[in-house]
């Protein structure tokens, strides 16, 4: 035994079973830079491998410990990069999400200040000239390249200047004879903006078939999402010719993006007096009392479209700057983010900090330091926004609460309203939860008191709730009207038109025909990776799955009966466009949709032309739903109300009713009065009705019973584990065994209190997607701490023996169970 300061580290790259923090010595001479929050390197494993760590928690002075636990080599940070607020986080997001740590940590922090481990070749001093000279030429020319290079350079700077893998002949060479030394060091990942943007075009595709450079460009996606192509480079050891290569694949996605300067000096900000109306004054009134609280709160503000929420967010962003505190104002869609930033700039100048994936790696990191540096006073973005490292916080909103946006798809499967949640218990912070159709957990905690409740029900200044419409779609097709206008929203679109005015016109489906099939035997084109149909694309004339990015080329016979009359059935955006244009020649169409917004600034600039009146009538997906404010806008025309209705979700009514509700709220919020106008299949359907009504209140109303009888969310919490593998079989045997182990588990005398419903195994709802297939298990239970405890135990004992091409994720209450 002997006595050291013992260092808890949590270590990069461990898999779900081994995660946990390790017990290291500090030696004496690290003992004061080890601090909690500092990454480290450690040896690791049998092989001591050296890797990336970071430390959890330090132990006051030596204790004893054992004579096997291993040194830290070295401390990577001068001071901490997270807080103890962060590292309380840290933890929070590996109990409640079942990711690992390290998942975590770079989850918080912003991709330019990871470190990444580099192996570098370091001429040996000692090698003599006789050494040298019995080298291959290849090993003597790295040689003069490294002396070129002061002696030492990266492995993959070697190997791009020589055009060599990672194993080739020659560093085996140079290494067992003692000329070279190679050892692994931290770099931090930091990179000036790029216009040129690169991404997955889908995160879960299996990839086989890649060389070793074209792997680690799809291993670094994974990590960022998003990236500029030059930091991808720089960052995966790679020239630009890999990307390209792996764009020709279709792979990755790569467009052009101006440099989004958001830093542009504007030290001065216009605090001009906000004027509330007498309602908007008794809600800030109320909130601003929540805010002056010693302890934390979560409010929900349900207004109304168009009352006015955003001036009330203004004002208690003063109130919070004006003590000295710094709030966070979350967005639910990138596309919103300049909208409300052109707003808080105005306001704030300098002071707003932004957070969202449209940025660059360089760009996200220098907003993060404006955070943690205390110049930002105000952090504005989308989910990621909920890390913002600010200073003294006071405030969160989360605009748009409702939104599925705002749950992350990938580990760690977080809920942004959860994070907001922890973080202002940590401050004594209110999280203020706003939308004029709030989720239906949020506003039953809300009538319960579990939430504040502050309610506008009416419109801002002169702005009136439109008049709405339902047309029946049976009734046009049985006159024989096939278009996607109906006889009313074509007449009430011409005078519209006429007068000056502007049209919003929504069709939640992007694409040209939904499917193509053959009439003769009945085929359906479909994914050869996915369990889905292939949608037809005018724009490119390809069918292209939405879901792994497949693309092919449009078909002129049917494969199996070798019938050349095929049907394109279904209508998306594209097909709509052009049927729009064919019936109004002169009218200018802006379409907005994933295939028209591909540059990240594509959106912005849509909306700022659309709002400057160069285009008359905006067509586009849910993206146009939401959060727009148009005063010149008074027709508002869904095109099909039914498609969201019956998914196979239990939120599907929810879903629907909030997506009629926000679009049908683009209308008449001028001076002028508005009108909107719904096709449906079922015009009597009691959702539709309620969402023309604009009431919310005899929506939940009606959803708060069905949800009780099902016992669905607020009256448990949903936990879905997926599994997912190659092998149908091998997946299927996983997840029974998956399945056995918990009930297993559960028949323990000490597990009697945790009460569950299991739905399944089953397969998912799309059995099969980037050529995997997949199962799941539905749990309906509470989502306690022993809970959460049961099931890690159950993954750890399911992973001692599990088949390495199956995999399990945990998601609690998923946005979707798809």
């Amino acid at each position: 035994m002997r006595f050291s300061v013992i260092a808890g580290i949590v270590v990069e790259k461990a898999v779900y079973r081994f995660d946990k923090p390790f017990d290291y010595s500090v030696p004496p001479e690290l003992v004061e830079s080890c601090k909690p929050g500092c990454r480290v390197t450690v040896p690791f494993g049998n092989g001591n491998a050296k890797r990336q760590g970071l430390v959890l928690y330090v132990s006051k002075g030596e204790v004893e410990c054992d004579q096997r636990v291993k040194n830290i080599l070295s401390v990577i940070d001068k001071t901490p990069v997270l807080s103890d607020e962060f590292l309380s986080l840290v933890k929070w997001l590996k109990a409640n999400t079942f990711c690992t740590y390290y998942d975590a940590v770079k989850t918080v922090i912003p991709f330019g200040l990871n470190m990444k481990m580099v192996e570098v070749l370091t001429l040996n001093s000692a090698a003599t000239p006789n050494d040298i000279a019995s080298l291959s030429k290849q090993s003597n020319d790295i040689v003069l390249y490294l002396r070129k290079k002061g002696g030492s350079a990266e492995k993959t700077a070697i190997m791009r200047a020589f055009g060599l893998f990672d194993d080739a002949p020659c560093f085996n060479e140079l290494i067992k004879s003692g000329v070279i030394q190679n050892d692994k060091l931290a770099k931090q990942n930091m990179r000036d903006p790029s216009v040129n943007m690169v991404s997955l075009v889908s995160a879960d595709g299996e990839f086989n078939g890649l060389t070793p450079k074209q792997k680690a460009v799809v291993e670094l996606l994974k990590d960022v999402g998003t990236a500029a192509v030059k930091e991808v480079a720089y960052f995966a050891g790679v020239t630009t010719a890999v990307i390209n290569t792996l764009e020709k694949k279709g792979i990755v996605s790569i467009y052009s993006m101006p440099a989004i300067k958001y830093d542009v000096e504007q030290n001065t900000a216009d605090l001009s007096e906000i004027v509330l109306t007498d309602e908007q004054q008794t809600a800030y009134n109320t909130l601003l009392d929540d805010f002056n609280l010693t302890t934390s709160k979560t409010s929900l503000l349900y207004g109304i479209t168009g009352s006015g929420k955003t001036s009330i967010f203004l004002k208690l962003v003063d109130k919070a700057i004006e003590q000295g505190k710094s709030s966070i104002v979350m967005v639910p869609e990138i596309s919103l983010t300049p909208q409300t930033l052109s707003k808080f700039r105005l306001r704030y100048g300098n002071k707003v900090a932004v957070f969202h994936s449209a940025m660059s790696l360089g760009q996200r990191m220098e907003e993060w330091k404006k955070a943690a540096s205390g110049k930002a006073m105000v952090a504005i973005g989308t989910r990621s926004a909920v890390f913002a490292p600010l200073k003294n916080l006071g405030l969160v909103i989360m605009d748009e609460e409702q939104e599925h946006t705002y749950k992350s798809e990938q580990n760690p499967r977080f809920h942004a309203r959860d994070v907001a949640r922890v973080r202002c218990k940590y401050n004594n912070a209110l999280l203020l939860l706003a939308s004029a159709t709030p989720s239906v957990e949020s506003y039953c905690l809300a009538q319960n008191g579990n939430f504040g409740l502050v309610k506008l029900k009416n419109r801002y200044g002169n702005a009136k709730l439109p008049q709405v419409v339902t047309i029946d779609t049976k009734s046009e097709l049985s006159v024989g009207n096939t278009s996607v206008l109906s006889r009313t929203l074509a007449k009430q679109l011409k005078e519209t038109l006429a007068e000056g005015k502007q049209a919003i016109l929504l069709l939640n489906r992007r694409g040209h025909n939904t499917y193509i099939s053959c009439p003769a035997c009945g085929h359906v084109f479909t994914c050869e990776n996915c369990s889905i149909s292939l949608t037809y694309h005018s724009a490119n004339q390809k069918l292209m799955c939405h879901y792994c990015g497949a693309a092919h080329a449009t078909p002129t016979e049917c494969p199996n009966c070798k019938n050349k009359k095929l049907r394109f059935s279904g209508v998306g955006t594209q097909r709509a466009d052009l049927e729009i244009s064919e019936l109004f020649p002169t009218a200018k169409i802006l379409r907005l949709d994933a295939d028209t917004t591909m540059t990240r600034d594509a959106f912005e600039k849509g909306l700022t032309a659309f709002s400057k009146g160069e285009y008359d009538i905006l067509l586009g997906t849910q993206m146009v739903a939401k959060g727009l404010d148009f005063p010149n806008v008074t027709l508002v025309g869904v095109l099909s109300a039914d498609q969201s209705m019956y998914s196979d979700d239990f939120r599907a009514f929810e879903r629907t009713f909030s997506l009629l509700t926000q679009v049908i709220g683009r209308s008449g919020r001028g001076d002028e009065p508005g009108l909107a106008i719904v096709q449906t299949a079922q015009p009597e359907n009691d959702i539709i009705e309620l969402a023309c009504n604009q009431d919310y209140e005899g929506f939940y109303e009606t959803e708060i019973l069905t949800r009780k009888v099902m016992i669905y969310p607020p009256y448990c919490d949903i936990v879905m584990l997926g599994v997912s593998g190659i092998g149908n079989e091998a997946t299927k045997v996983a997840a029974q065994k998956l399945f056995e182990l918990i009930k297993k588990g559960l028949e323990k005398p000490e597990n009697s209190d945790i009460k569950m419903i299991i739905l399944g195994p089953t397969p998912a709802t799309i059995p099969r997607v980037n050529s995997k297939y997949r199962q799941r298990i539905i749990l309906k239970t509470k989502n306690s701490k022993k809970f959460r405890e049961f099931l890690h135990n159950i993954l750890l004992e399911f992973y001692l023996n599990a088949d390495k091409s199956v995999t399990v994720f945990v998601d609690i209450n998923p946005e979707s169970m798809i």
